[in-house]
Formats: C-alpha cells, sequence, structure tokens
C-alpha cells in the first residue's frame, strides 16, 4: 500500500488539477459553476477559493482516501484507471472538512504551515471549505465511466448521507472543546470518530462499490473497512503528536503538544482522566480547558499519558479496529493480491512515524 500511496499520488493530482484549475477563466467558472447572467469577477473567485484551496493541497498530505478507492475499485477486478475522476471526490471533501475544522478548533498549524483560516482570513476559509462539499458533485454529473442513473442516484444519496454525519461528528467535537469539564466516554468517543473521520473513509469504500455497480454486501463490507481503518488512523495522529512532542522534551515550539494545547479530547485524553489520580485528573482537565497552556504544562500532560499507560491503551484500541478492517476484508470476494495489500494498510496506519 505504501508502494500505491506513491503510485497514484500524481494522476490523482491531476485529476484534482482537472476539476479546480490553478489557473482561472471566465471558461473554467462556466464549465464548473455554469455561465454567468452579467460578467464573473475571475481575480476575485481565484482569491476566494482556487488560491487557497491549492495553498493547501500543495502542502501535502497523503492522499490515502483516494488511494483507498483506487485499490478497491482494483479488487474488484476493475480498472482503476477508469474510474479516477471519481477519487478526486474523497480528497476535496476531505480538504474541505480539514479547512472548516480548523476554524471551528481555532488551529493555528496544518500541514507545518498556518492554518487557511489564519492566512487569508476565516470568511475566506469557511466560504472556501463550504464550497468544496459541492464541487465534487460536478464529477457525479459529468458521468465518467458511463454510469447508468440509478448509481450516479445511489451516489448522490451515499454522499448526502454520510456528508450529514460528518457533521454529526464535528458537531460533538465542538460541543466537547467548549466545555469547561472533561466527561466523555471511550465508546462516546470512537462515535464522534467514526462520524467525523470515519465517513470520509466511508465515502471511499462505499464509492468503490457503486461505479462498479458491487452488490450490497460488497458495500458493506467496503464501508465496514474504510470506517475501522480511519478511526484507527486517527488515533495513530493522536499517537504520533504524543510521540514527536515526547521526542522534543526541552526543546519548544508551535508543533511541540499541538493536540494538548489545543485542547483535543482525544482517546489518550480520555482514558488518562479516568486512569489519573484525582489531584492529576484535575490538574489535567484545567490544563485542557484553559484558553493558552504553556510548555511546562504540556509536559506535565504528556507525563500523566506516560504514566496512566494511555498511549499503550490507544494503540491497543487501534491495533483492534484494525484486526475488525481486515476481518471485513474477508467478508467478499476480491483478488487476494489487492486485498494482501489492503490488510497491510491497516498495519502501517498504527506504524508510520509522520
Amino acid at each position: 500500500m505504501r508502494d500505491a500511496l506513491t503510485e497514484w499520488r500524481e494522476p490523482i493530482d491531476r485529476e484534482i488539477e482537472e476539476l479546480l484549475p490553478r489557473t482561472i477563466t471566465e471558461e473554467t467558472l462556466a464549465d464548473l459553476f455554469g455561465p454567468p447572467r452579467y460578467e464573473y469577477d475571475t481575480e476575485a473567485i481565484a482569491q476566494a477559493l482556487f488560491e487557497p484551496v491549492w495553498d493547501l493541497l500543495d502542502r501535502g498530505g497523503k492522499r490515502w482516501r483516494p488511494v483507498l478507492f483506487l485499490e478497491l475499485v482494483d479488487a474488484l477486478g476493475e480498472d482503476p484507471e477508469q474510474y479516477l475522476p471519481y477519487a478526486t471526490i474523497p480528497e476535496i471533501l476531505h480538504t474541505g472538512t480539514i479547512i472548516v475544522d480548523d476554524v471551528e478548533d481555532d488551529a493555528t498549524l496544518r500541514r507545518g504551515e498556518e492554518a487557511i483560516h489564519l492566512r487569508y482570513g476565516t470568511d475566506i476559509a469557511l466560504n472556501a471549505g463550504n464550497a468544496l462539499y459541492f464541487v465534487p458533485l460536478k464529477v457525479i454529473s459529468a458521468n465518467p465511466g458511463d454510469l447508468d442513473p440509478s448509481q450516479q442516484l445511489g451516489i448522490y444519496e451515499m454522499l448526502t448521507f454520510e456528508l450529514n454525519r460528518t457533521h454529526l461528528g464535528q458537531g460533538t467535537d465542538i460541543v466537547w472543546h467548549n466545555e469547561s469539564e472533561i466527561d466523555i466516554t471511550e465508546a462516546q468517543y470512537l462515535e464522534m470518530s467514526a462520524c467525523k473521520t470515519g465517513c470520509l473513509g466511508r465515502i471511499a469504500g462505499r464509492l468503490a462499490a457503486l461505479v462498479t455497480d458491487s452488490p450490497d454486501a460488497v458495500e458493506d463490507a467496503f464501508a465496514a473497512y474504510a470506517e475501522s481503518l480511519s478511526i484507527a488512523f486517527q488515533i495513530g495522529d493522536d499517537v504520533l503528536d504524543v510521540k514527536h512532542s515526547l521526542d522534543q522534551a526541552g526543546e519548544f515550539g508551535k508543533a511541540f503538544g499541538n493536540d494538548i494545547r489545543e485542547g483535543k479530547r482525544t482517546l489518550l485524553v480520555i482514558h488518562a482522566l479516568k486512569k489519573a489520580d484525582p489531584a492529576d485528573r484535575d490538574r489535567l482537565e484545567s490544563i485542557l480547558t484553559a484558553d493558552e497552556v504553556t510548555d511546562e504544562e504540556i509536559e506535565f500532560v504528556l507525563s500523566i499519558l506516560q504514566e496512566t499507560d494511555s498511549v499503550a491503551f490507544a494503540l491497543e484500541t487501534a491495533q483492534r479496529l484494525a484486526a475488525d478492517a481486515r476481518s471485513q476484508l474477508a467478508e467478499v470476494d476480491i483478488d487476494p493480491d489487492v486485498q494482501a495489500e489492503l490488510e497491510e494498510f491497516t498495519r502501517y496506519v498504527i506504524e508510520r512515524d509522520r
């Protein structure tokens, strides 16, 4: 799967650029949004939408959701090249969600640089992020692969269902972030993550089944695989933030303890609050709900996460989810070589170092 991430990156980015060109003309806008009744201000639209989006896309990102879609198409014995334009859908949606999420989370960094709302303004960021929820619909109406109308309708309905659930997850996370006390169960965290993060993975999985006109059982199995994989990926991200912060002990900077500084309610934090002694638990909660956090307070939180074995607990949970993802693949008849790659990916999301 690591090779697939490298192999497919350039073709995926070319498809994204085909849909969202870097150079904007009146013809570009007419094709994407329809002809103007009067006159488009192409420069303003470029500044408002295309420039901030490509700023973020050019910073990197693993593109694992579109690659997952292509690998699942391949697993079903179909040619991924035939459906390559559809691979842009989960990546563009993901890009929109992180732009909006960073505003709502008051995040300062994204992919090593300042968050889009800090560089371009909150108004620009929110408008651009929201626009990316709708841009991918153009792919469906363009109908690459000559899908029949029932398949197109199925994709529309799938996106409506899954995107609604992403907002359910994000809304839950926002309320948690704004509360002065942290009273969250591990099950509630996993459900929030299943909605906020898992649905974007489910889109990739379900989309592969829908464009290939596969049976409902395949769509369900791919959705479950991608959901468990996505939650494991999120937990892996949270563990990486802690591990990198521990490696930077004494070398403070903006990236040091980023999740702690933002007061993220991660599975590690929820476990630590449950296991820490009362005095440490009270201080831990006060730090995570504070408006500003010092480097010394971040070091304290890191020490509690270690003392309560919360990193190990989070990794065990991620491994359990990865095993569940692999079990879903066993339920469908797919190419065994591609299945091996998909199974390897469930280990990569936990074992990666960045």
